[in-house]
């Protein structure tokens, strides 16, 4: 289709994401050249420069504002520093398990766990997220390779969803995020687990097939490497591609608390739909990895639970990145329609969610 070493069904293998230079293989992992092992590649020079470019912009920004000195600064570094410290170990162990998951749990084992019925379908691929994690950029590949080997795209969309956004790992970040505070976690576990249903049954009532890329029948790649250089090399660019995510989140979150006036907070704030629907649409932009969110969204001091809520909910199910993923996988029409409809649901559970358990 594009250059892309081809699998059997014509969708990426289930393990792993796009390669650190941006081009996702057949199989998630960077090209092997035949029986060639997988390779750990270096940072590339492109994403060097994106990662000087993100730590740049902010202190430019605070330099343009004067606040590069003093009280300001030393703020902004406390807060910087205090939320990626916290939220490393986190990115670590999720970056670990879904890894593993990706390299050592064939697909055959979603096909042989779902019911038969698509309906029934969706809230056992909602549950699973909570004991299978994976990252927002691995859960793409892998629902479209659960498609291509039979299973409903209504429960896929599903699993999709709730891996990312429910599993151990981000619960338990939640809960160090959000300490003495259980109603916080019960609240992202059910606004995550309602969304990821909900749109697996709306993809059931509304979905078109006309809007998913048909898959290809292709040979099965020749295999090489093993399972643990799939898991090293999936383990690498999660890492990086998430750690990158969380330092610009941290920062952003830093800058965020120095630089916007009080009243611009205040007039957000005051209003709790306009908090919701502010912080939702920051979750959006910063795309910071799900292990990692709670811990911005606790730093963003002046806002409503419920707000907070909104930004952990939406964010690892409606983000930039995952956008251009879902439109590589499936198609812009599909990504479009989607992520709209994935986003108005997340604000909306989120809203009833915080005023039931908030």
């Amino acid at each position: 289709m594009d250059g892309r070493r081809p699998a059997a069904d014509g969708l990426p293998y289930s393990g792993g994401c796009p390669d650190s230079d941006g081009s996702p293989d057949s199989d998630g992992l960077p090209d092997r050249g035949g029986s060639t092992p997988p390779r750990v590649r270096p940072l590339s020079v492109r994403a060097a420069v994106l990662v000087a470019g993100a730590v740049a912009l902010p202190l430019a920004a605070l330099w343009a504002l004067g606040g590069l000195s003093g009280r300001a600064f030393t703020t902004w570094q406390t807060v910087c520093v205090a939320v990626a410290v916290q939220a490393l170990p986190f990115l670590v162990l999720g970056t670990l398990v879904s890894s593993a998951i990706s390299a050592f749990v064939p697909p055959s084992v979603f096909t042989r766990a779902l019911p038969r019925r698509p309906a029934l379908a969706v809230p056992v691929a909602s549950a699973a997220g909570v004991v299978l994690p994976g990252c927002e950029c691995a859960s793409v590949p892998v629902a479209k390779s659960l498609i291509g080997r039979g299973v409903p795209p209504a429960a896929a969309f599903a699993f999709l969803l709730s891996a990312p956004a429910v599993n151990p790992v981000v619960l338990v970040s939640t809960a160090v995020a959000f300490p003495g505070d259980p109603a916080m976690v019960a609240a992202r576990l059910v606004a995550s687990l309602a969304v990821s249903m909900a749109m697996g049954w709306l993809w059931l009532r509304l979905g078109r097939t006309e809007w998913l890329r048909p898959p290809d029948r292709r040979p099965e790649p020749p295999a090489g490497g093993g399972r643990w250089a799939r898991f090293a090399a999936g383990f690498q660019h999660d890492f990086l591609h998430a750690g990158g995510f969380l330092v610009v989140g941290a920062m952003a979150a830093a800058t965020f608390n120095v630089l916007v006036p009080r009243s611009v907070l205040g007039f957000f704030s005051a209003s709790p739909w306009a908090s919701v629907l502010f912080l939702a649409l920051l979750a959006v932009v910063l795309a910071v990895c799900s292990e990692a969110d709670a811990f911005i969204a606790a730093s963003l001091t002046g806002f409503s639970p419920t707000a907070k809520l909104a930004f952990m909910v939406v964010g690892p199910m409606v983000d930039l990145k995952l956008v251009a993923l879902q439109a590589g996988a499936f198609g812009r029409a599909f990504a479009l329609r989607f992520s709209l409809a994935t986003g108005v649901v997340a604000v909306a559970a989120s809203a009833l969610a915080g005023w039931w358990l908030l």
